[in-house]
């Protein structure tokens, strides 16, 4: 006979959503079942954020050793062991996932069972031999990467990014589908390594992110030798000798032949094998059909947070829908989903990063829209860093409330920051005036944007007869 728990709180997932939901439950004494049926940490800890940013963080060191003679040193190399690159990759990994782990969240007095969930019926999931009612459910399952339906692609060898990070030997030739944000650091990343990267998009790269945003990035990525096939459709993939070759559609049969390649298409909500329709839980391919409270329409005790929301996937994303429906179901609030307040970054080299409108939207919503802008060819830190590439935009209402900042360039996932808080505030340009920023530092760039404001209004003549004026007075 299975075992019967009756709890509080069954979260199904133990990823970024899940895990934060879990162990903010249990601290406050809620009974909390937590099922995952891979490995904890999901996603963004085993195969997606913590890995790629460790790779990319070697590979932006043999960059440095490159690029050394700009600062008059003289280095031979770089030389990549990418074995040792490997395990740098898989230490970093191991080192984070004792914070997610099986040990310590039972530690926290959270049941774990590691085994897939199904629901059973509106009220009882099971897994692993185990009946769980519960009081509500949580889903948090997270995504899995898409494969596009390329011809032959099933009958080739192809990564994602769940399988990339567990090669032995460095690509020579590595092929992208998709020129996403997952496609474009992965491609930089071995591109610097050592491999040779062509990148193929059926539409525009980054797309969804403000042209002159993406034009930086891109730009980088080809002047360092990386191959970026914008609108090109994928006819069919089949076996080349030991690797593989895409026929790209078109008048002539052109090929392209790689080593490797990496499907990096984008992501679909993982809800395959959750019997959402003995549970009574609306679902599209997108995801949980949900109200603005992140409920599912049909069954009131399911919530989901993260990717399976159906929203941006990003792990930012997940951790801020968490907060919201840990406030919902122990505190009874109700809540606002405001997905303009999360940031986006992407960690290509210059990174990008934006948060709230983009002058696009913003001009949709409002009459009249400021548009800032400042160059990090103007920043002290840039310029003795020589890293001067890149630029800061900022969108405010016409009273100069701020609707949305972008910034490519060094370091704009940590600059961002600045600008969410001033937008989940509610500020105006205004109010950054007098902000002082340490010198010299890239933060200055958000001041110095934002002074930009008034720069219109110094040619004005009434306040030069203003100033006129005062000086008489001696």
């Amino acid at each position: 006979m299975a075992e019967q728990i009756e709890t509080d709180l069954c979260v199904l997932g133990a990823g970024s959503a899940g895990l934060s939901i879990a162990a903010a439950a249990a601290a406050l004494g809620v009974r909390v079942v937590l099922i995952e049926k891979a490995r904890m940490g999901g996603e963004c800890l085993n195969t997606g954020c913590v890995p790629s940013k460790a790779l990319i963080a070697a590979a932006r060191a043999a960059q440095t050793i490159r690029a050394a003679t700009r600062f008059g040193v003289k280095a031979r190399g770089p030389e990549v062991d990418f074995a040792a690159v490997r395990a740098h990759v898989q230490n970093v990994v191991a080192e984070i996932s004792t914070l997610d782990s099986r040990e310590r969240f039972t530690a926290l007095n959270v049941r774990v069972i590691q085994a897939e969930g199904r629901f059973v019926d509106k009220s009882t999931v099971g897994a692993g031999g185990v009946l769980i009612r519960a009081r509500r459910f949580i889903i948090a399952t997270g995504s899995s990467p898409i494969i596009p339906p390329v011809p032959g692609l099933d009958a080739v060898t192809y990564l994602t990014n769940d399988s990339i990070f567990d090669l032995s030997d460095l690509p020579t030739r590595l092929l992208v589908i998709g020129a996403g944000a997952t496609g474009l650091e992965l491609a930089q990343a071995f591109s610097r390594l050592g491999s040779d990267v062509t990148v193929i998009d059926a539409g525009l790269a980054l797309a969804g992110i403000e042209p002159e945003i993406a034009e930086a990035a891109l730009t980088r990525m080809a002047r360092e030798g990386i191959v970026i096939r914008e609108r090109t459709q994928v006819a069919r993939a089949e076996k080349s000798g030991v690797g593989v070759r895409l026929v790209l559609a078109g008048a002539t049969d052109e090929t392209l032949d790689g080593s490797h390649l990496l499907v990096a298409a984008g992501r679909r909500a993982r809800i395959e094998g959750l019997n959402l329709d003995a549970g009574a839980i609306a679902w599209t391919r997108d995801g949980l059909t949900l109200s603005s409270q992140l409920r599912s329409t049909t069954n009131r005790r399911v919530y989901a947070a993260g990717d399976v929301s159906g929203g941006p996937k990003l792990t930012s994303m997940a951790g801020y829908q968490a907060g919201l429906v840990i406030r919902q179901t122990l505190f009874r609030l109700r809540i606002k989903q405001q997905p303009q307040l999360v940031p986006r970054a992407i960690y290509t080299d210059p990174e990008i990063a934006a948060v709230g409108m983009s002058e696009e939207d913003a001009r949709r919503h409002h009459r009249a829209v400021i548009v800032l802008r400042w160059p990090y060819s103007e920043n002290d830190r840039a310029r003795a860093e020589r890293d001067t590439g890149g630029h800061i935009k900022i969108v405010a209402a016409k009273g100069g409330r701020i609707l949305g900042a972008a910034i490519v360039g060094r370091q704009a996932g940590e600059l961002i920051s600045f600008w969410t808080l001033a937008i989940s505030k509610g500020m105006k340009i205004q109010e950054l005036r007098d902000v002082i920023m340490p010198y010299p530092t890239l933060s200055e760039i958000s001041r110095r944007a934002s002074i930009a404001f008034y720069l219109p209004k110094l040619s004005s003549p009434r306040l030069r007869q203003l100033i006129k004026f005062l000086q008489s007075l001696g």
